[in-house]
């Protein structure tokens, strides 16, 4: 399976094309929404967040609520675009007056200086519309659709927020998925503990006071995987590596782990690696899940469990120092709306990610034309591999 995005931040619209779901599959739009809606919450998010009511279009490749096995096209309308017709208008101006906004200070920790030299642009807006974290919303359309080719397989991921600002919830996962998610919704951070919570919320909102901006560390948890997704035969097919390369294709994500992830290397082997265990019931299984269910590239059953790390939101209302590209004088860095924590959101962000290619990688083991073959291919797989 694979998808392409297209569309920018004041754009009219974002759009994805998902080529290779298979026949059969039930899409729910009202689940998609539910995904989207996801994204827009969390404390600390901003005033953009007021203007969007994202919902999801779907254009093609669903008839009469199931997937035809032809490509599947998803539109997420832009409301903030009705402000921003002329500025971001397809047609040239007929006046160079008419060119307003224009970017000329690019703005460090973002993508405006970078682009602008690549594609030769002297209006960054060219890079910074495109580039914009507002490319998730359509990437979390995605994944829910994903999620909801995942169910039938008996898999499903949730998310949840480790840390903010140095406020560290170190509680442990639940054993079920669904109270894990019973918990991290009721929560404004989405995060376990309570008091934890409470503590981030008041990070956040003194640095807020500051004119700053905080990250944070997020983490998803995959269940139901079967032994054996991915592959060791070649670096491109090891599945924990796609799904890393994944996790850092998130704006401002800067860090991926799983498992024990970097505390691995504070600690000896045999407070690494998970032990071997087999029962008639469960078939093979492990005594701990150390490694995040990861082994030699593959899932090895065990819950997956994930962590990104993204740093603070650069865009500051304390901005910092750069430099005009036509004068070449200093200035403080242009100030585009924005949240000062995006933490939250981003750990539905990494749930849709987590969730597409897990999906890519059932659909590669299982065959990708009829769902009701694939189940069927994975029913017959799955008990062989407790019988093994």
């Amino acid at each position: 399976m694979r998808f392409l995005t297209a569309g920018e931040s004041h754009g009219p619209q974002l759009t994805a094309i998902i080529e290779g779901l298979p026949s059969e599959l039930t899409i729910n739009v009202a689940e998609i929404n539910r995904e989207l809606k996801r994204r827009q919450g969390g404390y600390g998010r901003g005033r953009r967040m007021k203007i969007e009511s994202d919902n999801v279009k779907i254009l093609s490749g669903v008839r009469h609520g199931k997937t035809t096995g032809a490509p599947v096209t998803l539109v997420i309308e832009n409301r903030d675009w009705t402000h921003w017709q002329d500025i971001m208008s397809i047609e040239a101006p007929d006046h160079p007056e008419k060119v307003k906004k224009q970017v000329t200070k690019p703005r460090p920790g973002h993508a405006d200086l970078n682009g602008g030299i690549k594609y030769n642009h002297r209006d960054m807006r060219n890079v910074l519309e495109r580039s914009s974290a507002r490319e998730t919303a359509i990437r979390v359309a995605i994944g829910a659709v994903a999620k909801q080719f995942l169910k039938p397989f008996g898999m499903d991921v949730a998310g949840r927020v480790t840390e903010i600002g140095g406020v560290r919830d170190q509680s442990p996962i639940p054993a079920s998925i669904d109270e894990l998610k019973q918990i991290t919704e009721a929560s404004p951070v989405r995060c376990l503990d309570p008091e934890a919570g409470k503590r981030m919320m008041a990070a956040i909102d003194r640095a807020k006071e500051d004119g700053d901006s905080l990250g944070g560390i997020v983490e998803a948890i995959a269940v139901g995987a079967p032994v054996g997704l991915g592959s060791h035969v070649h670096y491109d097919r090891k599945l924990d590596g796609k799904i890393a390369g994944s996790v850092l294709s998130i704006n401002a994500f800067k860090g991926v782990e799983f498992g024990l992830g970097f505390e691995m290397a504070h600690r000896p082997g045999s407070e690494v690696h998970d032990e071997i265990l087999w029962s008639e019931e469960k078939g093979y299984s492990r005594r701990t899940n150390r490694l995040g269910g990861f082994e030699g590239g593959m899932t090895n059953g065990m819950p997956i469990v994930v962590r990104g790390v993204m740093k603070p939101i650069p865009t500051l209302y304390k901005p910092l120092q750069s430099v005009d590209i036509n004068t070449k004088e200093t200035f403080a860095a242009s100030i585009e709306r924005s949240d000062n924590c995006a933490v939250p959101a981003a750990s539905v962000v990494l749930e849709a990610v987590v969730a597409w290619e897990l999906a890519c990688a059932v659909s590669d083991k299982f065959g990708g034309d009829c769902l009701t073959d694939m189940l069927a291919d994975s029913e017959v797989y799955r008990k062989r591999a407790r019988l093994f």
